[in-house]
């Protein structure tokens, strides 16, 4: 038996019936400060109870008997945060034997994006946060969902082809500066602005619009949208995943 009272050993928590959750890694886009790059950012919920109680932890929660898996990871998301992002995609399954000190666990992990102005909204909860992607908290979280962290990010690293992904964290409308940037926060590193602005030329996922970016001291920027072709993989329903 487990030294701590409800927990279980590794051997016992292999002839027990795994229970199952969804646990969601939402990313967003936050503007650097004093003029440093864009970050990638992602909220956070503070464990009230053991196991890992205080540490932080990606959202989420049990499935319930007569939801999809989607459906709950939506409700889970609505519940700790009060986030509803429009597009959720199933990231992975983790299901080590170790990954929860009290009962066999599987998660099924599922990868959300949210666009500029639902960054740094949530619920009014001292136990809910946003954190930089390279905030040393990330480094510390609860059970294995740094490894869920890391996972995303080399989905989204992968997926950065795709005008959609550009499109959904900047919305409708974005300059070709906030285009690079995010890009630049997802990469991890600079991109020289002509050959940027070049790449996008050769790729027509985007066109410019008659619109120009207002309130600023110099020239205004003009404004682009995505238009790319074909089936968009991120217009999905999260209830329906």
């Amino acid at each position: 038996m487990s030294s701590v009272p409800g927990w279980a050993n590794v051997n016992e928590r292999r002839n027990l019936p795994p229970a199952l959750a969804v646990s969601t890694v939402i990313l967003g886009i936050r503007e650097g400060q004093d003029g440093g790059p864009d970050k990638l950012c992602l909220p956070l919920v503070r464990r009230i109870r053991e196991p890992h109680q205080g540490l932080w932890a990606l959202p989420g929660g049990p499935v319930d008997a007569q939801e999809s898996l989607g459906q709950a990871a939506g409700r889970n998301l609505a519940e700790t945060t009060g986030l509803r992002p429009n597009y959720l995609e199933q990231l992975y399954t983790f299901g080590d034997i170790d990954r929860s000190p009290t009962h066999r666990l599987v998660t099924i992990a599922y990868f959300a994006l949210l666009n500029a102005n639902q960054v740094g909204t949530t619920v009014q909860d001292d136990n809910v946060a946003w954190f930089d992607i390279d905030d040393p908290a990330i480094a510390q979280l609860a059970f294995d969902h740094r490894k869920i962290v890391d996972y995303a990010l080399w989905r989204l690293r992968n997926k950065t082809e795709y005008g959609q992904i550009a499109h959904r964290l900047l919305g409708e409308r974005f300059t070709l500066a906030a285009l690079r940037g995010v890009y630049e926060a997802i990469l991890g590193r600079r991109l020289d602005p002509a050959n940027f602005r070049r790449t996008l030329k050769n790729t027509a996922t985007i066109e410019a619009t008659d619109e120009y970016l207002a309130g600023g001291q110099h020239r205004p920027p003009r404004l682009y949208r995505y238009v790319g072709h074909g089936p968009d993989p991120l217009e999905v329903d999260p209830t329906q995943a």
